[in-house]
């Protein structure tokens, strides 16, 4: 019995020092101590031993297995470390080569003209003010001088959720909001999605954006409509550009007007970008009708105001030369790569 444990150590110890990972590790653990393990059968011999022989072969027992251990929790310790510096070699990363390229997004077109507008109208004491694109028909239509029974109205297609709840048609709405919550002196621009039912065509979206803008103030007069317009237009397209403006009607100012800019291709000559007239309508304006500066708690007779709206995509088609607005919303990115 004695050969058969020193035979079962000098055979562990030489299976460890070559066994190469973990599970064959837990293997040997398992052969030689293990409940059913060599040693383990060994031991269940001892009493066949006479009483002088078994606590010198316990004894021996106990040192192979002492050994045993030791040398699997020093092979242990060396298996994980290898396994460590192996996965440390696996997953090295060199930090000094150059990291992988991504492709940067760019500002959509539509972005980048808002955002020029803005500043210009910032660099002119405008502040920007946004509004809910769920509006109430008070804000909508009844506060901007447009009654149920208006006419304007049936030129809208507006989106109904029910009779007091729409979709706003125009982002005039947030001038009304900020009058209530405001008192004069307003100067203001409230750019924003809009959105009316219409067909999908080169030149119509029932979802598109408007930037209207408001001024509120003691002897606000048509005069100062036209010179903050014309240095808007000279800032977005230079200095060598040139206006004009044509009466109009507005429910919601009075007197109106229409805006136009010489085309900037021909130059008042014609062509089929203005098609042939010379001149490319851009914005709506006028003085705010008492009746909405009454709506608001602004008394007419002590402060006036002038207002003014504009399509950013109409801006931004003429800006480009972009003859079809479906392509802003398209998505393709042969068109957005231009800007």
């Amino acid at each position: 019995m004695k050969n058969m444990l020193e035979q079962i150590k000098h055979t562990a110890v030489d299976a460890l020092e070559h066994c190469s990972n973990l599970k064959f590790l837990e293997d040997l653990r398992v052969q030689y101590l293990g409940k059913k393990g060599e040693l383990t059968q060994i031991l269940k011999q001892m009493g066949k031993l006479s009483a002088e022989e078994r606590p010198v072969i316990g004894q021996l027992a106990n040192e192979v297995r002492a050994k045993i251990e030791e040398e699997i929790s020093v092979r242990m310790k060396q298996l994980k470390e290898e396994k460590l510096q192996n996965q440390l070699q696996a997953e090295k990363i060199d930090v000094t080569m150059p990291g992988k390229k991504f492709d940067i997004g760019k500002k959509h077109p539509l972005t980048l003209v808002m955002d020029e507008i803005k500043e210009i109208f910032l660099g002119m004491g405008f502040d920007v003010v946004d509004g809910p694109e769920v509006e109430l028909d008070y804000y909508n239509f009844e506060a901007l001088n447009i009654p149920k029974d208006h006419p304007a109205r049936d030129t809208q297609d507006t989106f109904y959720i029910n009779d007091n709840v729409v979709l706003r048609t125009q982002t005039s709405p947030v001038q009304i909001r900020t009058m209530e919550q405001k008192k004069p002196p307003i100067r203001m621009i409230s750019p924003g999605r809009v959105y009316r039912s219409d067909a999908l065509d080169a030149t119509h979206s029932p979802v598109f954006h408007q930037i209207e803008g408001l001024v509120v103030d003691k002897n606000v007069t048509m005069s100062d409509l036209k010179g903050t317009l014309e240095m808007f237009v000279k800032s977005l397209y230079g200095e060598d550009s040139v206006v004009r403006f044509r009466p109009h009607h507005f429910p919601f100012t009075e007197p109106s007007a229409e805006m136009d800019v010489m085309c900037f291709n021909c130059h008042g000559k014609g062509c089929r970008i203005c098609k042939g007239e010379g001149w490319i309508e851009i914005l709506g304006a006028g003085m705010v009708h008492p009746k909405v500066l009454q709506n608001c708690n602004i008394d007419p007779e002590e402060y006036s105001g002038f207002a003014f709206g504009m399509g950013l995509e109409r801006v931004v088609m003429r800006r480009f030369a972009i003859d079809d607005i479906r392509m802003f919303f398209d998505n393709d990115m042969r068109f957005l790569n231009q800007f």
